[in-house]
């Protein structure tokens, strides 16, 4: 159901899509470890890794909606694990929206990361 919904959205004809969103350069995520019960707010800047327990995320793109509509923000993310087998895929590679966090996200053991906002700082 989940993926039907993301390639539902995804599917939108192109330039509809893009003139929806506004590009922005920040992603605010929340992280949270299962096992200590830490929440951390995380401010990532396109392209530049960050840290969060054994989780590398780097943020690909970040879209926001204009100021005149309902708040939402759609980030692509890549996320490894460090414990993972060498060669192994990414735990994480794709969209998330911050309205519909269910949609698509992280599906880890012992983190749970969650997009909160983009940001053009």
């Amino acid at each position: 159901m989940r993926r039907l919904l993301l390639f539902a959205l995804l599917a939108l004809p192109a330039p509809a899509f893009a003139q929806e969103w506004v590009p922005q350069r920040v992603a605010q995520l929340q992280a949270l470890d299962k096992v200590t019960a830490r929440v951390s707010t995380l401010t990532v800047t396109l392209d530049r890794p960050a840290r969060f327990g054994s989780l590398t995320i780097t943020v690909r793109a970040c879209n926001a909606r204009p100021p005149d509509e309902v708040p939402d923000a759609a980030a692509w993310l890549e996320i490894a694990d460090e414990r993972a087998a060498p060669g192994a895929p990414p735990a994480f590679r794709g969209w998330m929206f911050a309205n519909a966090p269910g949609v698509n996200m992280l599906e880890h053991p012992v983190y749970d990361i969650r997009l909160l906002e983009c940001r053009a700082e």
